[in-house]
C-alpha cells in the first residue's frame, strides 16, 4: 500500500476531497488564480474507483486562509513538492488551469530534477506554453478598482462577489499574489518531460487560442494532443463533464498498459 500524509504540516497543500483506499492511480489537480481546492470536489465524486483526485491548496484560501499568499513560483513549488512526495508511492498525472497548469508543469520539472517519480501525464488547460512571451501587460499591481475591472472582463467570478467589498478586501490580496507568481515567471529551457503532455483550452477563450496550447508540445519526448472546448477562459466548469470523462479515460487507458 501506498504511503499518505499522516501529520499536518505535509496534508497542507494537499486536499483528499474523497479518500480513496482502493485507488490505483492519484490524479492532482492544480486550481487557477483565486481558485482553491473546493474546484475539484465534484471531480473527486465523479472519479472511477481506480483514481483518487487530490486537489492542491495554495496558502490564503479556504482551510488556509490564515496564512499569506505566496508571490513566486519557488515560493509555491519548493514546499509543495515536499508535501506531495510521501503521495507519489502510486503512478500520478497533474491537471492544471491557467496559473495551475504552470504550477503543475513546474512541480514536474522539479521532480524530474531531483530524480522523484515521474507524473504518467500532464494535462494543462488554459494557460499560453510556458515559453511564450505574455499577450499583456501585468495586472498584479494594479490599483484595485483597474484590476476588479479585469477580473470582470475574464468571466471567472460571479458578479455579486466582485461587487461586495468587504470578500472583494480578503480576496484581492491573494488573487494579486497569485498573478505575481504568473506574471514574475521566467521561462528556462530544459530537458523534455518524458511524459505525455494532453493540452485543453475554450474556443472563445481570448488569453489562450489554440496556437498558443499546441506550443506545449516541445515539453515531451512522448505523444502530445490539444482538445478544444465550447466556453471561454473558464470552459472546464460547464465543461466539466466531457472533461473529466476524457481526462479519466486517458488515465485508465495508461493504467491497462
Amino acid at each position: 500500500m501506498s504511503k499518505t500524509p499522516e501529520s499536518e504540516s505535509e496534508q497542507t497543500w494537499l486536499v483528499f476531497p474523497r479518500r480513496n483506499l482502493q485507488a490505483r492511480l492519484r490524479l492532482f489537480c492544480f486550481p487557477y488564480a483565486g481558485g482553491a481546492a473546493s474546484v475539484f470536489r465534484q471531480w473527486a465524486e465523479g472519479a472511477p474507483q481506480e483514481i483518487e483526485v487530490v486537489a492542491i491548496q495554495l496558502p490564503g484560501r479556504e482551510n488556509r486562509w490564515r496564512e499569506p499568499a505566496v508571490a513566486s513560483m519557488c515560493e509555491v513549488i519548493e514546499p509543495l513538492r515536499e508535501s506531495i512526495l510521501p503521495c507519489l508511492g502510486l503512478p500520478f498525472a497533474f491537471f492544471g488551469h491557467s496559473l495551475g497548469a504552470l504550477v503543475a508543469f513546474e512541480l514536474a520539472r522539479l521532480l524530474h530534477r531531483r530524480s522523484d517519480p515521474q507524473p504518467i501525464q500532464l494535462f494543462v488547460s488554459g494557460r499560453r506554453a510556458p515559453q511564450l512571451p505574455p499577450r499583456r501587460p501585468p495586472v498584479h499591481a494594479l490599483p484595485d478598482a483597474e484590476l476588479v475591472d479585469f477580473l470582470r472582463r475574464l468571466n471567472g467570478i460571479p458578479q455579486e462577489i466582485l461587487g461586495n467589498q468587504e470578500v472583494m478586501s480578503l480576496f484581492l490580496p491573494v488573487i494579486r499574489a497569485d498573478f505575481s507568481v504568473n506574471e514574475t515567471y521566467s521561462y528556462a529551457a530544459e530537458q523534455t518531460l518524458e511524459c505525455p503532455i494532453w493540452a485543453f483550452g475554450g474556443l472563445e477563450d481570448s488569453e489562450v487560442d489554440r496556437e498558443s496550447l499546441e506550443a506545449w508540445d516541445r515539453h515531451t519526448a512522448a505523444s502530445f494532443s490539444v482538445r478544444m472546448f465550447p466556453g471561454d477562459h473558464f470552459y472546464l466548469h460547464a465543461n466539466r463533464t466531457p472533461l473529466t470523462r476524457l481526462i479519466f479515460h486517458r488515465l485508465l487507458a495508461s493504467l491497462r498498459r
